[in-house]
């Protein structure tokens, strides 16, 4: 079952940010705030090498670790 869709509806699927009135500085805040929200740097820097499984289960095992810590650590304080 294929869509027909006009060219500016394809254009408009992925990240993009207008420049208005030539203000470039204003349009590549936006552009770093979507990135940022979207979480592409992280998955770019994940992808930049290749990570055994090995160590990508222990790596997210560890971030687990980390986190369920700081949860017990502030739940401390309701004690």
């Amino acid at each position: 079952m294929s869509r027909n869709y006009n060219r500016s509806e394809q254009e408009k699927k992925g990240l993009y940010v207008e420049v208005r009135n030539n203000d470039v500085g204003r349009a590549m805040r936006r552009l770093k705030k979507l990135i940022n929200a979207e979480g592409l740097t992280k998955e770019l820097r994940a992808r930049e090498y290749y990570e055994k499984p090995s160590l990508k289960k222990k790596r997210e095992k560890a971030q687990a670790r980390k986190r369920w810590l700081k949860l017990v650590e502030k739940n401390k304080e309701n004690w």
